[in-house]
């Protein structure tokens, strides 16, 4: 795998889909306008369940323009270059920026059976890849077909990785 750069933390309750996205799971807010934690030690007292999030160091250049464009303020996690801590690996989820909100391939109807059907991958647990290769390949045929537009354009592979009470932190 390559290097991930930390894009923040999400906390939720266990039980709770395994997604950084709205649309699927529900999260406690960092502040009143954002869901997105700089600190897990906050993320786990807000929440059950604190995920880590991370992109691939090559795809930060192309997502920062995306969430620039809707002046997302929690660019600043990619921005402080921070390595996503190597806590226990859950998998991968296609996701694109739009509207200051992530939608994942479960999310925008039918993708996740249009990518299986177009690549041959398939989600594994919690709806994750767990495959770096297969995620970013899934990520590319999403862009290059452009059904996920006119909500997302671009796609990205995010790694999720969860925090382990009492021993990641």
């Amino acid at each position: 795998m390559g290097a991930f750069l930390l894009a923040g933390y999400l906390a939720t309750a266990h039980g709770q889909a395994v997604s950084v996205s709205k649309c699927l799971a529900d999260f406690a807010p960092a502040d009143e306008s954002d869901v997105w934690f700089s600190d897990p030690v906050a993320a786990a007292r807000a929440g059950e369940r604190v995920l880590g999030v991370g992109f691939a160091v090559e795809d930060v250049p192309e997502l920062l323009v995306d969430m620039r464009s809707w002046h997302w303020p929690a660019a600043r996690g990619l921005l402080r270059v921070e390595t996503l801590p190597d806590w226990h690996f859950l998998g991968f989820e296609p996701v694109g920026f739009d509207g200051g909100i992530w939608h994942t391939w479960g999310c925008v109807g039918g993708l996740v059976g249009d990518v299986a059907a177009a690549t041959g991958v398939r989600p594994g647990g919690w709806g994750l890849i767990a495959d770096e290769g297969d995620a970013r390949r899934a990520a590319g045929w999403l862009t290059e077909s452009g059904l996920g537009d006119p909500k997302v354009e671009r796609w990205f592979a995010v790694k999720v990785v969860d925090l382990v009470p009492g021993v990641n932190v």
